[in-house]
């Protein structure tokens, strides 16, 4: 495996882990708090994850496909085109909801602010398994090169 190959796993397995506790550990876990408190916690989240997520995401992303330009096996480019489905659908899909959720006033949030939510959790459900799918393929790439 080169270190190119390396780079793109380790990457997109930390971005993998990461929308998996987000997605089934967190994402719970707000909806249980109070509204207000969800809010807040919510907000910050996205204020912490707008840099992390992305200083992540790039990185996996160009090395991925560095990676597969080196080696076109089968299993990578599943990989790969899974790790785009997941930066496509954050861009054009959670990513404008983020933006709304920042803006909101905690004491005073929009009507139906949690169909709002609601529609981030599944489309988050879309983002984590591509992510997790990526993740894999990239992964089983690098052990069994010629699959």
């Amino acid at each position: 495996m080169t270190a190119v190959a390396a780079l793109s796993v380790l990457l997109t397995g930390l971005l993998a882990g990461g929308e998996l506790l987000v997605r089934w550990g967190v994402a719970p876990a707000l909806s249980r708090l109070p509204d207000h408190a969800h809010l807040l916690a919510r907000q910050s989240l996205v204020r912490r994850l707008r840099v992390l997520v992305p200083a992540v995401m790039g990185p996996a992303a160009a090395l991925t496909v560095v990676a597969l330009v080196l080696a076109p096996v089968p299993l990578r480019w599943v990989g790969t085109t899974a790790l785009a489905v997941f930066v496509l659908v954050s861009v054009l899909g959670t990513v404008p909801i983020n933006i709304r959720v920042d803006a909101w006033d905690t004491a005073a949030p929009p009507a139906g602010w949690r169909t709002l939510v609601r529609r981030w959790e599944r489309i988050d459900v879309v983002r984590s398994t591509a992510a997790t799918v990526a993740f894999g393929c990239l992964l089983a790439a690098s052990v069994w090169p010629g699959v």
